[in-house]
């Protein structure tokens, strides 16, 4: 499968995006006094869990973007060198 260059930098935003996100939001709750009572409180974990959850994901999809890019770039490379207008995802 290849992704257009558009797609593959959107993609990538989204990873910075939720780099750029999640983490404030994460301060943010550790702050909160509903976050601790003798200990973490349910309040927190759970949004601690979504916040690792969205880090994980974004970091996925930013991956992808990343790899939509470079693959881009090998793969017009390898067609501007054989002459060929057909690019092959197999690699």
């Amino acid at each position: 499968m290849t992704l257009s260059k558009r797609a593959s930098w959107f993609l990538v935003a989204v990873g910075v995006w939720s780099w750029v996100i999640w983490p404030t939001f994460l301060r943010n709750i550790w702050k909160d006094d509903r976050s601790w009572h003798d200990g973490p409180t349910g309040f927190f974990l759970v949004h601690l869990v979504l916040t690792v959850v969205s880090l994980a994901l974004g970091t996925a999809v930013g991956w992808l973007g990343i790899r939509g890019l470079r693959g881009g770039t090998r793969a017009a490379a390898g067609a501007a060198a054989s002459g060929s207008d057909l690019v092959d995802s197999s690699r």
